[in-house]
């Protein structure tokens, strides 16, 4: 079933490039996230020459192999292609059958991405975003508990995306109409 909608969504080329396009913004914010403070300097740097403010911010892709743990790069590069297949597929279903969606598909992406983002960090950061939110709270504390150290949330992006995309893959196959009797 999900290789037959792969095989539906992706013979088009523009559905191959929104993955692709989609795929890498969310990679590059991951990884851009933990240095924003620098990219906003550098590039409002009245000295810092044009190609220094192109540099920088491709420069920093590469921190991937530098600044997360193993398993933090591999659901990051996960979490940024799953969720590239995902709005492809989504924008697929919705231009094919606008009419006959079922929203299950649709949440538990946002979820996945939702829960991707929270668990997006790197080796010296751990979980940024997660423990940003949990200290309004007075409760990072938690983080601490947790086996890996909030990490887990990046897997569970990873897995919400996976039933996301199997779900999407579901109504692209099978149309959301009535059998008749």
């Amino acid at each position: 079933m999900v290789r037959k909608a792969f095989s539906r969504v992706f013979k088009k080329p523009a559905y191959v490039a929104l993955a692709a396009v989609v795929g890498f913004l969310v990679f590059a914010f991951a990884v851009w996230l933990p240095n924003f403070r620098l990219i906003i300097v550098i590039m409002n740097h009245p000295e810092a020459s044009f190609a220094d403010k192109v540099n920088l911010p491709l420069s920093l892709l590469g921190s991937i192999a530098t600044n997360f743990t193993l398993l933090s790069a591999f659901y990051t590069i996960a979490i940024a292609t799953l969720f590239g297949i995902n709005i492809s597929m989504l924008v697929y279903l919705l231009t094919h059958r606008l009419r006959h969606i079922q929203s299950a598909g649709i949440a538990t992406g946002f979820l996945g991405l939702a829960s991707g983002i929270i668990g997006v960090g790197c080796a010296a950061c751990g979980s940024l975003i997660l423990t940003s939110l949990l200290a309004m709270f007075g409760s990072s504390f938690v983080l601490a508990f947790l086996p890996l150290h909030g990490q887990e949330f990046g897997i569970l992006g990873v897995i919400l995306l996976l039933f996301s995309i199997y779900k999407i893959a579901g109504q692209i196959q099978n149309p959301a109409v009535c059998s008749v009797s």
